[in-house]
């Protein structure tokens, strides 16, 4: 396998499945099923989730709500999924373990680095809820901040996309996919990967980016295996 050690970035909404909202139990099998491939392989795994299935901070705020309350309540939302899949996970006979940025000691570890290190050395899947713990960073800062700590060799940003393209591909059908794009690139072309803090973050530490879709069976084995999948984002 090409990759050691990744950290997979799953947004919230991937888990509703067919659902308009909350956990399609269905989906978590299904990604509890392809992560289970990678494990089998050796492959270190560190997860972090999103928790717009539940609730999103920024749209809380956006109706009145006082923007930390509302974070603080998107936060929770992370817990909640990384909860459900740890079960799917563990139902799957994959040893997992959640840590929260929040404590909740009676449903998640603390995050704590080199216990979240030791994990992943002994063949756990790593979930990081919680997001970094602070109001006003995302999900994406929270996966790109814990792979720097925890020496990911990439970020595996999985979408219902396959891919980086020039426009949006469901709005625009002459949308140009790129199989291979430079941060300096995705700066100047103004391009969505993720939000500009931790796309910052990974380009200052030099930790490259792939987006795929993770919908598609044996998408994640085949880019952790070094398979042309999705879009490469590298220096």
């Amino acid at each position: 396998m090409q990759y050691k050690r990744i950290l997979l970035k799953l947004s919230g909404e991937a888990l509703m499945g067919s659902l308009q909202y909350g956990i399609d139990p269905l989906r978590l099998k299904e990604y509890a099923e392809e992560i289970h491939k990678i494990i089998q392989k050796d492959v270190q795994v560190a997860i972090v989730i999103g928790g717009g299935n539940i609730f999103r901070g920024v749209a809380g705020a956006s109706r009145g709500m006082e923007r930390v309350q509302a974070d603080n309540m998107g936060m929770l939302a992370t817990v909640i999924n990384g909860l459900a899949l740890q079960s799917a996970l563990e139902n799957e006979g994959v040893p997992t373990r959640l840590q929260s940025a929040i404590n909740i000691n009676e449903v998640a570890e603390p995050f704590i680095r080199r216990k979240a290190i030791r994990h992943l050395e002994k063949g756990r899947v790593v979930i990081f809820g919680g997001g970094t713990g602070n109001p006003y960073f995302t999900t994406d800062s929270a996966a790109v901040l814990r792979a720097i700590e925890i020496g990911a060799d990439v970020i595996l940003k999985g979408t219902r996309v396959d891919g980086i393209y020039s426009s949006d591909p469901e709005k625009n059908t002459d949308a140009i996919k790129f199989d291979f794009i430079s941060f300096e690139d995705v700066l100047r072309k103004g391009l969505k990967v993720m939000d500009t803090t931790a796309f910052t973050l990974s380009q200052e530490n030099e930790l490259p980016i792939i987006v795929f879709d993770m919908n598609t069976k044996g998408n994640l084995f085949k880019v952790v295996s070094g398979e042309k999948i999705g879009t490469k984002v590298n220096l």
